[in-house]
């Protein structure tokens, strides 16, 4: 079994359920990533750079089932093309890879963010039917993901047997960068949220999220694809749930949308273009920001087999993660009071 990707935050997950099923791991990382999150596990780590067709055939050598994950999840970068070089052309190497080497099948991690949300701002979550508005796919990594999907499916038409989940906002532990999704419970953590923009999302714990692999591998129909979600909240009720679980005062000020897209469009700009550094408010984040992003996972619920935990738990084991790791500054991880922890 190869997972690509398998150092990182969701990629380390869904090793850590196939091991929990005694299956032999392949894990394939990129020769310079680091690969804390494998620490420990029994698994032969193949290093492989999924822009190098040549080093992901290697690595996939006598694998009969793959995970592809390997991706660029971010909301900006100095070089755009990178997300174009490792979400889509790497993307088309693993596919190759796996028909060359004979893998019996591929289950493909894209993303919520290639579906439309035409109906959500009324309060009707979208579906894998959901048809997308390509105007909204805001920056690099969603229109990145999009192209990517379409090579996935054009491979599966041509007969490659791949099953495709789109994972919607995961929390929990081993988020290491963290992740945009993640940062936010950091930057609450840290006191660096000094409102919010009335938004909705679907929070996933990264371990149900990683089951959810495994049961499309088992029971997801090849070309089809499969939503894996977890509960739909504001941004208001997760905060909420950050305040409740640490015991730290809640975030009351609601901020304008306006004034979101404003200070996004401004670091990125001199931050991003200027000064060549990650802008602190990237323009892609601010505009999810002033999105409903509600989603509906009930055929992955009929046809998988899966489930998932309370929005709340998420946010607690992502919490306690980043307690345990010291990435709370000390003056805030006084003020805690983890006996408020689920």
């Amino acid at each position: 079994m190869a997972v690509t990707g398998a150092a990182g935050f969701i990629g380390s997950a869904v090793t850590r359920q196939l091991l929990g099923r005694d299956v032999t791991v392949v894990a394939i990382a990129e020769r310079a990533r680091h690969i804390d999150n494998l620490a420990g596990l029994d698994v032969e780590v193949r290093e492989a750079d999924v822009r190098d067709a040549a080093s992901v055939r290697r690595a996939l050598e006598g694998c009969r089932f793959v995970f592809h994950m390997a991706a660029v999840y971010d909301f900006w970068a100095q070089d755009p093309s990178i997300f174009y070089d490792v979400n889509v052309r790497g993307t088309r190497h693993v596919l190759q890879a796996a028909d060359d080497v004979g893998c019996e099948r591929i289950v493909y991690t894209s993303t919520v963010g290639t579906l439309g949300l035409n109906g959500t701002a009324a309060g009707t979550p979208a579906t894998e039917e959901s048809i997308a508005d390509v105007s909204h796919l805001f920056g690099h990594y969603k229109r990145s993901k999009y192209v990517a999907e379409h090579e996935v499916l054009r491979a599966a038409a041509q007969g490659t047997p791949v099953t495709l989940v789109l994972p919607t906002f995961p929390l929990g532990p081993r988020d290491l960068r963290p992740t945009p999704t993640g940062k936010v419970v950091l930057d609450y953590l840290n006191g660096r949220m000094p409102g919010y923009v009335d938004t909705s999302m679907n929070v996933v714990h990264v371990d149900d999220l990683a089951r959810g692999h495994l049961l499309a591998l088992e029971h997801g129909q090849i070309g089809r694809s499969y939503i894996l979600g977890g509960e739909n909240v504001t941004m208001r009720e997760l905060l909420a749930h950050l305040s409740n679980v640490t015991g730290l005062p809640p975030v009351e000020r609601r901020l304008p949308k306006a004034l979101a897209l404003v200070a996004g469009s401004f670091s990125e700009y001199v931050e991003g273009r200027l000064l060549k550094r990650p802008p602190s408010v990237p323009l892609e984040a601010a505009r999810m920001s002033t999105t409903v992003m509600l989603f509906d996972d009930s055929r992955a619920r009929a046809e998988l087999g899966y489930s998932s935990r309370p929005a709340v738990d998420a946010v607690a084991d992502s919490v306690r993660w980043f307690i345990d790791q010291q990435r709370v500054a000390p003056s805030r991880h006084a003020k805690i009071s983890l006996s408020a922890a689920r």
